[in-house]
């Protein structure tokens, strides 16, 4: 019994010091090489665009899942195919000539990109395209200076 533990303890000893000289390899913690999703940047920025979909305690009465998606398609991912990211979120939003805030089913949309004149255009034309399709008084941008690494 105690060759037994001597020789359990023996090759649990041997195992933790083959554990401790392994070494894993080393991965980079950013994109090399990729002009569209930089290791380091310099002037991006981070540009959030709510979307109202509809009632939130009538869905069906607003944008579906799948009317979304064509309008995601057609007018974000042809401006910014690098990625993009969305969110489902409840927002409340009261217009000029109501008395209460209508309560949201909503999307934010959240895009880092190079803060050039070109880019901040095709920003403002999604917003437009938006309010055009569903006749949304507006569509809430919110736009800083971003530290992105890939």
């Amino acid at each position: 019994m105690k060759i037994h533990r001597s020789l359990l303890a023996a090759v649990f000893a041997l195992q933790l010091a083959a554990c401790a000289t392994t070494s894993a390899p080393t991965a980079s913690s950013t994109l090399q090489g990729d002009a569209a999703h930089p290791a380091q940047t310099q002037g991006w920025v981070d540009t959030k665009l709510y979307f109202g979909l509809g009632p939130a305690d009538h869905p069906e009465q607003g944008i579906s899942e799948t009317q979304w998606r064509g309008f995601l398609d057609k007018e974000v991912t042809s401006r910014f195919p690098d990625g993009l990211t969305v969110i489902d979120v409840y927002g409340q939003w009261q217009g000029k000539q109501e008395t209460a805030p209508e309560r949201l089913h909503s999307k934010l949309l959240v895009i880092y990109y190079l803060d050039t004149n070109d880019n901040r255009g095709k920003i403002e034309a999604i917003r437009a395209a938006w309010k055009q399709r569903t006749g949304d008084q507006s569509v809430l941008r919110v736009t800083q200076p971003a530290d992105v690494s890939f």
